[in-house]
């Protein structure tokens, strides 16, 4: 069955990132009096953030780790911050030649969607700074606070199947550069999942995960659909 519907994750698959979410959501949970490095942030990269957030409290043995209004409070710093940064950042960018590959799979007749670990109200912002809703290029975006549970649950890309009109889950491609965007393709059934060894996590890293392809670029993966 060929495939009708490819799913993208934003940061680090079509998004530039260099480290840019892993920093500020370290600085996010520093406000609970927790440091983390970079690396332990990296293992949640992809999740929803609240669950991030949550997630790393726990592993440092925070005593309100399971303190809803904490976590909150510490997610609701990662969003303004994420917010200014994808606003006026002048380093926001697309990753190279992404707009390219989103006009050519519509050519074939693809559709084009994006699911995040960010919520609307970040995602909103990076679409409008890079203009690929305006520019058509985009079919579908799900964020993680629409859905019951983000990553490594299936709902958001079953969600853009039922907005898109997509009835099999085979005709459907996963795309995304952390192991979370692998877990996610893999339980809802995608037919391709493939791991883009350019962004959050190495190769090395991604092959410990459930992926069908890996790819050094998105111009690749039109070379498997």
């Amino acid at each position: 069955m060929s495939i009708q519907l490819a799913v993208f994750d934003i940061a680090g698959t079509t998004l530039h990132d260099e480290s840019n979410v892993a920093l500020v959501l370290q600085e996010a949970v520093k406000t609970a009096g927790v440091d983390v490095t970079i690396d332990e942030i990296n293992e949640v990269m992809g999740y929803a953030k609240p669950f991030a957030i949550r997630y790393l409290l726990k592993q440092k043995g925070h005593p309100k780790a399971e303190d809803d209004a904490l976590v909150d409070e510490l997610h609701q710093y990662f969003v303004t911050g994420m917010k200014k940064y994808y606003a006026t950042s002048p380093g926001v960018r697309e990753k190279d030649g992404v707009s390219k590959v989103f006009e050519a799979l519509r050519k074939k007749g693809i559709k084009v969607a994006l699911d995040t670990g960010f919520d609307k109200d970040i995602t909103d912002v990076i679409l409008e700074r890079t203009g690929w809703l305006n520019n058509g290029l985009i079919d579908a975006v799900m964020t993680s606070d629409l859905v019951p549970h983000g990553r490594p649950y299936p709902y958001m890309i079953y969600r853009i199947m039922e907005k898109l009109e997509i009835a099999a889950v085979a005709n459907v491609a996963k795309v995304g550069d952390t192991i979370s965007d692998l877990e996610e393709g893999t339980n809802a059934g995608c037919k391709i999942v493939a791991g883009i060894t350019t962004g959050a996590y190495s190769k090395a890293d991604l092959e410990k995960g459930p992926h069908t392809h890996l790819i050094a670029s998105l111009d690749e993966f039109l070379s498997i659909i």
